[in-house]
């Protein structure tokens, strides 16, 4: 056999047996072709059917929808397949209606209805709807037929009109207009609203008997106006609206805005007068009340502090006098002109936007004076109407001083807080120093002087002496070093450390010094003060790598509130200034504003520890004193440092060191230490110099050995910070114990307990940490020698 097409098998197997049934087989077939076309056809009829067509089995699955159905809910065939039409449900309808839907159907009837469905995408419409039971051959229900058609559109025309009708309803009985047909003389009322009664206050029948009632009671002003204007209707023109006032027969005024006009007949005459009247009293009086809030608005902003304008397709409208003070402009110059003209560069884009968009609010920006300098601005903007049209209001407030204020407040938490935390490690860190320089000192006692070790100690001994350079001037940065001011000149110290600096400069830096004539008393620790102008010329050299000049001059100056809030953080009052000047390559703002953070530098790595202005922050800051620093790149860098002045002589030791006569003893000495480490060199140190020592960890346990031995104790030495009993505390109960006995303080950094805001105060004995065994001994002895 061959090949053959799917579907003929039948045909062409029984014709190779049987000739005979060949005729019906091809009859058949050709019928079932006719009613797979027909099937098709009704098919397609059916998908352009304009009506969406629904077929389902009893039990309510879809099992036929057509392409309407498809185009007018959004699903899909696929999507439609196997569920129920209750997919279409839109919430809105009632119960009921389905219950008779279904009650209908099931009992063989046609249901007809519209109901409110819901598409696919949640949007809903209307649907008018006709289901029909389908019968089988034997006449029992096996589907039921829907057909949709969406009604939505006509719904919602029926629903324009109804409301329409509405409107008009609630138009004609609640109108507060007054219309009014009148003969073209005003002989007859041919029709009169109510509303004449609530504006004229007289009946609407008054008028009906008698029409002049409504021209008599116009006010007698604005009679002349009003005739006018109906004799140039009468005569076939338009003359516009007309506002004219009404005396009530009680004797209240209102204004009426009124607008007539002709009605003429087939000839072109004008045999009728109709129009409407307004009451506008409460417009009018609103006007009156506008006009003079506008005047009290524009007294008050220009009496106002803050800048005010009004500005409207971004150009200046109007603008108050502290707007004209704060940009430096006349008012013939801001007129307008762009609003964009009155900011920075960085700000145009952003207000550009704002003004583009109408957008309200308030926010910040910077403004440009006329004179070039920049304003740190907050605004607030509101838009308005004004003489119809939407206009910007917006008031400036200048916030160039309170945001400076801020960035410094902040700037001065950032540095305090880095103070502390230096503070705190140069404190443990002084520990661990005091421990090597001690026992690095102690074995070289022990070395002989050819001994090859000591080489080796003697490095340790300077590195340990470096680190504890280092911890100096986190100490003096942080504030938290021990300080013995003096009352100084302040022209001697320069002039004596400007000996010094030539070597350190270099040969091809010129050093130039400008000192006034008469001293300038100031009460600093002189040391510290050669600090700082050691440490600035150091780094005014840095910045003049090819040479140059360095300036260092010294004047007094006395500076006022206005100064003092332009230059946080100084204070008003008289001070001597120190100036340190380069020519060298300077600094950009970036830069100038972190030059005194600590470990911050612009030097390569290797050549600097950015702690050098640091450090003379932390001791002008200590001495009650204050930085100003000018700098722009290329044009070198000023630094100006204030300290107050004083109204004394200078040249007096406040506080002389005690003579001495030597390192030993015999005494006892009551140690109180928490580190352990630093408690064992100090006692090895104390036991070679001929001393006793009685050793504590803590000053509850120092109090217990007083307790016991407080005859035999000379010296009370003792940390300043410690866990449970601080210092202070520890050396007020052990006095108390035994007044008289001497007590030195020791530490790592300065603790108010014992010290004033890091001022070494008359009567106090302190030895800073890291210190080595002979500073340790020579300082326990002048202690003990001491009145």
């Amino acid at each position: 056999m061959t090949d053959h097409p799917e579907g003929e098998d039948e045909f062409l197997v029984l014709s190779e047996w049987d000739t005979t049934p060949i005729k019906y087989q091809r009859e058949a077939h050709v019928e079932r072709a006719k009613a797979q076309d027909l099937i098709r056809n009704l098919s397609l009829a059916v998908d352009q059917s304009p009506a969406s067509v629904i077929i389902t089995d009893t039990s309510a699955t879809i099992e036929y929808v057509n392409r309407r159905f498809e185009e007018v809910t959004g699903y899909s065939a696929e999507e439609a397949l196997g569920r129920n039409p209750r997919m279409l449900k839109s919430g809105t309808v009632s119960r009921e209606t389905y219950r008779d839907l279904w009650r209908t159907i099931r009992d063989g009837r046609v249901w007809k209805g519209e109901i409110r469905n819901r598409r696919k995408n949640g949007e809903l419409y209307w649907d008018s709807v006709s289901i029909s039971p389908l019968r089988d051959a034997v006449g029992t229900v096996s589907h039921f037929l829907a057909i949709q058609e969406d009604i939505t559109e006509r719904k919602q025309a029926e629903q324009s009109i109804r409301d329409r009708e509405e409107r008009f309803r609630q138009l004609a009985d609640n109108i507060k207009e007054v219309f009014f047909v009148m003969d073209a003389q005003y002989q007859e009322t041919l029709y009169i609203s109510p509303a004449y009664e609530t504006i004229w206050g007289r009946s609407c029948r008054s008028l009906y008997e008698n029409p002049q009632a409504f021209l008599e009671p116009v006010a007698p002003e604005d009679q002349a106006r009003l005739f006018a204007s109906i004799a140039r209707i009468q005569q076939g023109e338009d003359p516009g609206e007309i506002e004219y006032r009404v005396v009530r027969p009680d004797g209240e005024v209102r204004w009426v805005l009124g607008h007539a006009v002709p009605i003429r007949d087939e000839h072109g005459g004008v045999y009728r007068i109709s129009g409407v009247a307004l009451d506008i009293t409460e417009r009018r009086r609103a006007e009156e009340a506008l006009r003079e809030s506008e005047e009290r608005f524009r007294k008050l902003a220009e009496a106002s502090f803050d800048a005010i304008a009004v500005s409207a397709d971004g150009l200046v409208r109007e603008a108050n006098r502290g707007f004209l003070e704060m940009f430096g402009y006349s008012l013939e110059e801001v007129i307008q002109r762009p609003v964009t003209d009155f900011v920075a560069e960085e700000s145009r884009e952003d207000l550009r936007s704002r003004v583009a968009n109408g957008v309200e609010g308030t926010y910040e920006l910077v403004g440009r004076r006329k004179d070039g300098h920049s304003l740190r601005l907050e605004a607030t903007t509101r838009i308005h109407t004004v003489d119809g049209r939407p206009a910007r209001i917006t008031a400036l407030r200048d916030m160039t001083e309170k945001r400076a204020l801020e960035e410094q407040f902040q700037q001065a938490q950032k540095m305090e807080a880095v103070g502390r935390l230096a503070g705190g490690v140069a404190h443990d860190f002084n520990n661990l120093l005091t421990v090597i320089m001690s026992y690095s000192n102690l074995l070289l006692q022990d070395f002989g002087t050819n001994d090859p070790r000591r080489d080796d100690l003697e490095q340790v001994q300077k590195a340990a002496a470096a680190a504890a350079a280092l911890t100096r001037q986190l100490l003096a940065f942080s504030r938290q070093q021990v300080i013995e001011p003096r009352l100084l000149a302040l022209e001697d110290v320069v002039a004596g450390a400007a000996k010094m600096l030539t070597r350190v400069i270099g040969e091809d830096i010129e050093l130039v010094t400008v000192l006034r004539k008469e001293p300038s008393t100031v009460r600093i620790d002189p040391g510290q003060l050669e600090q700082v102008i050691m440490n600035l010329a150091v780094n005014a050299r840095d910045a003049m790598p090819t040479g140059g000049r360095l300036t260092i001059e010294t004047t007094q100056v006395d500076l006022d509130d206005t100064y003092a809030r332009m230059h946080w953080p100084a204070t008003p009052g008289q001070f001597a200034m120190l100036a340190v000047s380069d020519n060298g390559v300077g600094m950009d703002e970036p830069t100038r504003a972190r030059i005194f953070e600590p470990f911050f530098t612009t030097k390569e790595p290797g050549k600097g520890t950015g702690l050098g202005l640091a450090t003379v922050y932390g001791i002008v800051q200590q001495s009650g004193g204050f930085i100003w620093v000018y700098s722009e790149p290329g044009s070198g860098a000023t630094f100006k440092i204030y300290l107050p002045l004083v109204d004394q002589e200078a040249g007096l030791n406040e506080y002389p060191a005690t003579a001495r006569a030597g390192l030993r003893g015999m005494e006892t000495v009551l140690l109180a230490e928490d580190a352990s480490a630093v408690r064992a060199v100090v006692r090895q140190t104390l036991e070679r110099h001929g001393y006793t020592v009685l050793e504590a960890p803590n000053g509850k346990a120092a109090l217990d050995l007083a307790a016991k031995q407080a005859d035999r104790i000379d010296l009370l030495l003792t940390d300043v910070v410690m866990p449970e009993m601080s210092g202070r505390r520890l050396a007020e109960r052990f006095t108390a114990l035994r007044p008289g006995v001497k007590v030195l303080y020791m530490s790592g950094y300065t603790d108010d307990a014992v010290l004033r805001h890091g001022v070494l105060g008359p009567g106090v004995a302190y030895l800073q940490k890291p210190f080595s065994p002979d500073v340790l001994a020579g300082k326990v002895r002048e202690v003990l020698d001491a009145p």
